[in-house]
């Protein structure tokens, strides 16, 4: 078996634990039980679908995911008693599938991700920690976050978005080469 084969295995599924919208700059994010995902906009009533034109061109940051497994670790290393998904600002929360090995080390395969019945994904690369969040979460969650700032994605296909939908591998695409 060669590395770009096992690239393409997962042992299991995802599960949808938490979705949060941002619906403006500088308002708390909030959790909803279900959200509208559109190519080229985002999540419908998030602050980057309100400020996206309907129609443009696709962005690799239309989503942003959180790694579930991961609140625990980044509560301890900013040293807070709670850490409620909302602070962090991302749009889903993951659960049960390494973020960063649903994006392929391979440029010319696209992993494509089914987020529940409708939704199609592509992860896009990692999503870094910034200022605001480092103010929200206080001293050394910067570097705490390092590595751990979730991963991005856009939206290949839009649909209903549901808390508790399955994240599974959908397909595998090959891309040509460019010349």
């Amino acid at each position: 078996m060669t590395l770009r084969d096992l690239t393409q295995q997962f042992a299991s599924e995802g599960r949808i634990e938490a979705i949060v919208l941002r619906p403006a700059r500088g308002e708390p994010a909030v959790f909803v039980d279900e959200a509208r995902a559109e190519p080229g906009r985002g999540l419908l009533g998030d602050r980057r679908a309100n400020a996206a034109r309907s129609g443009r061109q696709s962005s690799k940051r239309e989503l942003t995911l959180f790694q579930a497994e991961h609140l625990p670790l980044v509560t301890d290393w900013c040293s807070l008693s709670e850490l409620e998904p909302t602070r962090l600002r991302r749009n889903l929360v993951v659960s049960g599938l390494n973020l960063i090995g649903m994006r392929s080390p391979f440029p010319d395969v696209i992993l494509e991700w089914a987020v529940g019945d409708e939704v199609i994904i592509q992860v896009t690369g990692p999503c870094d920690p910034c200022s605001k969040m480092a103010e929200e979460l206080g001293l050394g969650s910067y570097n705490a976050l390092r590595g751990h700032g979730g991963m991005t994605a856009r939206i290949l296909a839009g649909g209903l978005i549901r808390v508790g939908d399955r994240v599974r591998l959908n397909a595998i695409q090959g891309v040509e080469p460019k010349s």
